[in-house]
């Protein structure tokens, strides 16, 4: 994108705040440059490209005197170690998912996805408005770290199976990728879940090592050709309603980051959150159309006593952790809370909407 187009479109915020205001006079000529390291493949689709158009975000809204490098999973970290690295201060930034950090912040997980949670739409509202951004902030300055919204891939389908799963007898002995608390609640119904990143999904399950894999959705996983090693796409979402992407920041760096490009930051963050949205719904309508049109993908959703199990469970496992850990009862009660003031709204607009739409017009 050209920086002086950018710098003449791009609005944030509700008052549709120009770029210009953000950069200040003073230090005109300091640079500061940013490692961000990531857990996706370099420049793949959306993940990573998300990530670059990030750090080409605030390089324009603080007029140059900002610059992040990006880097893909593996180019100086591997992909399931951002956390430590942004902690630890080896890199000032990583952009990735809270739920791989579940051995280390069991809280993280409701950072990502919620099965059976909110939406995007309802996620991000909490995040902003219902006092989720707060608690995060909390949970991460305990590692050193500052967190944001930094994507959505929106709602995910529930995955790759190499059979056809017509009761909850199939899934018994599954080897499947699934990582955050919905790979939990599988565990808890018979299925064994492994956290892997996603560069190895297509090899694992080409060499038999997986009999199924949950990625992100059809423009992420088309991508990576995993229709390639699996017949059968289960469209059932579940697992991740919504799920947001990370951008942390070492809590020193952001610390020293004078106040107007904390707020470049801050609002590069929520233009490449909502751009990621805005990006997914396009681009997963154009890959779910070409895995089924030109692939023969076969769409199947599980049948009921696969998901009663499976929300069985995941309300099981949920218990459990906020029993066992103080900060995840405070984040989930935080999150049920705003889940059960939106979702009225939600099902008396969008979702009698949207049955409203299919019984009218197919």
């Amino acid at each position: 994108m050209q920086r002086r187009h950018f710098l003449k479109t791009a609005g944030f915020g509700a008052a549709g705040i120009a770029a210009a205001p953000f950069v200040s006079t003073a230090n005109a000529q300091e640079t500061i440059t940013w490692d961000m390291v990531t857990s996706w493949p370099k420049n793949f689709p959306a993940l990573g490209t998300g990530a670059n158009e990030f750090a080409a975000r605030v390089e324009a809204l603080s007029g140059g005197r900002m610059r992040i490098r990006v880097h893909g999973a593996g180019e100086l970290v591997p992909a399931l170690e951002v956390f430590d690295a942004v902690s630890a201060g080896t890199a000032e930034m990583g952009h990735s998912a809270s739920y791989y950090w579940r051995g280390k912040v069991a809280a993280s997980q409701f950072f990502t996805a919620v099965p059976f949670g909110m939406n995007t739409q309802e996620t991000n509202a909490w995040l902003y408005y219902g006092g989720g951004q707060e608690l995060w902030d909390e949970i991460y300055a305990k590692h050193n770290l500052k967190p944001f919204a930094v994507g959505n891939t929106t709602t995910q389908p529930g995955g790759w199976f190499k059979k056809e799963i017509n009761s909850l007898e199939d899934l018994q002995g599954v080897k499947l990728r699934l990582p955050g608390l919905a790979g939990e609640a599988m565990n808890r119904i018979g299925v064994t879940t492994v956290t892997i990143a996603g560069g190895e999904i297509f090899t694992a399950m080409q060499t038999g090592a997986l009999d199924a894999a949950d990625w992100v959705s059809p423009y992420n996983d088309l991508a990576f050709g995993l229709h390639q090693v699996a017949d059968y796409y289960y469209t059932s979402a579940w697992n991740e309603p919504s799920a947001v992407l990370e951008g942390t920041v070492n809590l020193d760096a952001w610390n020293a980051l004078p106040d107007d490009l904390k707020a470049v930051v801050e609002e590069a963050a929520r233009a490449s959150n909502l751009s990621m949205i805005s990006e997914f719904t396009y681009r997963n309508a154009e890959a779910l159309d070409t895995l089924v049109n030109e692939h023969d993908v076969k769409l199947r959703s599980f049948p009921e006593d696969v998901m009663q199990a499976l929300y069985d469970a995941s309300q099981e496992v949920i218990r459990e952790q906020t029993e066992n850990d103080a900060d995840s009862k405070k984040v989930y009660d935080s999150y049920s809370a705003f889940q059960k003031l939106v979702r009225p709204v939600t099902d008396s607009g969008e979702f009698t909407y949207l049955k409203n739409r299919e019984r009218v017009s197919g």
